[in-house]
């Protein structure tokens, strides 16, 4: 059995992070928690609102809380695009050992923001596109992680699977 491991994902919205949590899922065995489907999940009519996402958050970092500490690897399928955000989970992770590994999705903003505002292409089981306004929003705030957070930069213009592996050493 290998040592478990904490994946975080950073980038845009439609940058593929769902996709590379996917692989990542199924070569690693990891438990895939997917904050899209949680909220989903646990919200009727999810709105997004501060206290949604607080009690969402909440459940899930309680969650990879226990699973790390049960010796699993989790995959956690979100925009950590704060750098707080990313840095307490990584706490929770080193105080059971855990390595924590960043990927950042470095997938060009326009083929991002096309992919996310595509009502064609509906992404992730939500039932309408994401605004342009929406995705501009989310982007402007987004904290590129930094070099003493050792980020695994991976294209997701077209993700080279074979790539993503070497560079995650899978």
């Amino acid at each position: 059995m290998h040592k478990p491991t904490l994946y975080l994902f950073v980038g845009a919205p439609g940058a593929g992070k769902t996709t590379v949590a996917q692989l990542l899922t199924e070569k690693t065995g990891a438990v895939h928690l997917w904050a899209d489907r949680a909220r989903r999940d646990m919200f009727d009519s999810p709105t997004h609102a501060a206290e949604e996402s607080r009690e969402l958050y909440e459940h899930l970092n309680e969650e990879t809380t226990q699973l790390l500490a049960s010796g699993m690897s989790v995959v956690f399928d979100t925009n950590f695009n704060f750098r707080a955000d990313r840095d307490y989970l990584r706490h929770i992770a080193s105080k059971q050992g855990v390595e924590t590994v960043i990927i950042w999705l470095v997938t060009p903003l326009n083929i991002a923001k096309a992919r996310a505002t595509d009502a064609k292409n509906l992404r992730n089981g939500y039932d309408q596109a994401m605004t342009q306004q929406q995705f501009d929003t989310i982007v402007c705030k987004l904290e590129e992680p930094t070099k003493d957070e050792n980020p695994f930069k991976i294209d997701g213009t077209k993700l080279n699977w074979a790539e993503a592996i070497r560079q995650l050493k899978l």
